[in-house]
């Protein structure tokens, strides 16, 4: 009977405690982490894979199709603006550029012999104009002195008569003549400048054949160094097809992935840091591709003072991206106890460190180190920042020390 009556006093006692959140636990001091809560410089930041690439990248394609007939430059070599690269050949493009060049000649040969006839025929009509305006001199000068002749009765009326229509006759030919040759003028000037647009149309069908031949060889757009480049002789490379790229040397940025759970986070002009050579380097967020692929999103970075000597193209760099201004702010370590507590409470060691008592707190941001503390917790406090993994229901702490 008093053992049961121990047993219900003992059940009553571990119920009020759970219930109350006092229940303790006796735990390994080796077992647990004890930090210190402190105060100090603050600044919310996260880590990225940051990798070297050159300021500017140009993309080198086959503009026109071809086979690969001769590889003038290796892959790594420092070019010049306009040095040439790789020669292709493209037997259908060389013919059709000799079909050009031919038609063209032939329409400026055309061109030239319709302004000969062109010539000619105007040359005789002038003759024929001459001709007629001597005709009309001359019938007016019979028809003026027979005029006078008629009047005097000397002549004739048939005689006068027949001056006067010869003479009519000479002043209406000579106006549909100079109509004529006025209306052959403007045809004659309206035929040649159509062929002048045929020929200058097809010059420029030629100067564009001649481009796309001068396009065979593919020539370096910029100076800068190749690289990537994908060419073997007697390859065929189609139009548009990737065959390399140039590096622009004048600098160098930095591209990194960030999880896309940030990218409402990311500006323009944002700032990070990293070492190199034992020495701190500053960058700031030049571009964003919001694109996300595989939960991830790029960003490019550019150096905002000086480039550390002797970093290379494709070095990964450990990036400390900000997302908050420095300031002063209570800091608790950052552990395993958040997967648990979400935050909201912790165990804190009273001043023999012999016990951990569960408070409520209130973190703010956070970074790769530490939680901001908003509530609950002073610096010099200690607390316990390990895995609260079947601590969940306690109360209180018992610590332990097993090495005594």
């Amino acid at each position: 009977m008093l053992s049961g009556t121990a047993i219900l006093v003992l059940l009553v006692l571990a119920s009020f405690f759970s219930t109350s959140g006092k229940a303790k636990l006796n735990v390994d001091n080796q077992r647990i982490t004890i930090s210190e809560v402190t105060k100090g410089n603050f600044q919310e930041f996260i880590p990225i894979d940051g990798v070297v690439m050159p300021i500017k990248t140009i993309y080198l394609d086959a503009t026109e199709g071809g086979t690969v007939q001769t590889i003038l430059v290796e892959d790594g070599t420092t070019l010049a603006a306009g040095q040439p690269i790789i020669q292709l050949s493209n037997t259908d493009l060389q013919l059709e550029m000799v079909n050009r060049e031919t038609a063209v000649f032939d329409l400026i040969n055309n061109l030239q012999h319709t302004r000969n006839l062109m010539q000619q025929n105007r040359i005789q009509q002038l003759n024929q104009l001459a001709d007629i305006e001597f005709n009309l001199t001359e019938a007016k000068r019979v028809f003026d002195m027979n005029q006078k002749l008629y009047e005097d009765k000397v002549i004739p009326k048939q005689e006068y008569f027949q001056s006067k229509n010869n003479y009519d006759y000479q002043k209406r030919k000579l106006l549909l003549t100079k109509q004529t040759l006025r209306q052959d003028s403007i045809s004659l000037h309206q035929q040649i400048q159509q062929m002048q647009e045929s020929v200058g149309r097809m010059k420029s069908n030629l100067a564009l054949m001649r481009k796309k031949m001068d396009d065979l060889t593919i020539k370096a757009p910029v100076s800068g160094q190749i690289t990537s480049l994908n060419a073997e002789i007697g390859e065929s490379k189609t139009r548009g097809q990737r065959i390399g790229q140039i590096d622009v040397l004048n600098g160098f940025k930095v591209r990194a992935n960030i999880d896309q759970h940030y990218i409402s986070r990311i500006f323009a002009g944002q700032k990070g840091d990293f070492t190199f050579d034992g020495k701190t380097y500053e960058l700031s967020v030049k571009k964003i591709f919001t694109q996300v692929a595989n939960g991830q999103f790029q960003v490019d970075m550019e150096f905002t003072k000086e480039v550390p000597q002797g970093i290379r193209r494709g070095q990964t760099l450990q990036v400390r991206l900000a997302l908050s201004a420095e300031k002063q702010a209570v800091m608790v370590p950052k552990g395993g106890f958040y997967q648990k507590t979400g935050g909201n409470w912790i165990f804190k060691l009273d001043e023999s460190g012999n016990k951990a008592t569960r408070i409520d707190i209130r973190l703010g941001s956070q970074n790769p180190e530490y939680y901001e503390v908003l509530e609950g917790l002073q610096p010099g406090d200690k607390v316990v920042t390990s895995s609260y993994e079947n601590y969940e229901d306690m109360g209180e702490l018992v610590i332990k020390d097993t090495k005594e």
